[in-house]
């Protein structure tokens, strides 16, 4: 199963040091780039993580990507 491509770009998201996010890895989230629970009629889980720093963050759209939650630049090849 592929997930869905929500967009062929990436996110700009500010995150803030120490704080946890949950990336969605299936595509079908309505609250984008981050989980609502959608995955759960699928295989895919969220994809946890913890903010170093506090930045912006690009996080990926087309859910391609083999850097986890962040943009690899694989949406430039679909």
């Amino acid at each position: 199963m592929s997930p869905n491509v929500p967009q062929k770009s990436p996110y700009a998201v500010d995150v803030k040091a120490g704080e946890s996010y949950y990336w969605c890895s299936c595509g079908q989230s309505k609250t984008q780039p981050f989980c609502d629970g959608s995955h759960k009629s699928t295989d895919f889980k969220p994809v946890a993580f913890t903010a170093e720093k506090s930045e912006t963050v690009y996080l990926c759209g087309c859910k391609h990507s083999t850097n986890g939650a962040f943009c690899d630049g694989s949406h430039k090849a679909l």
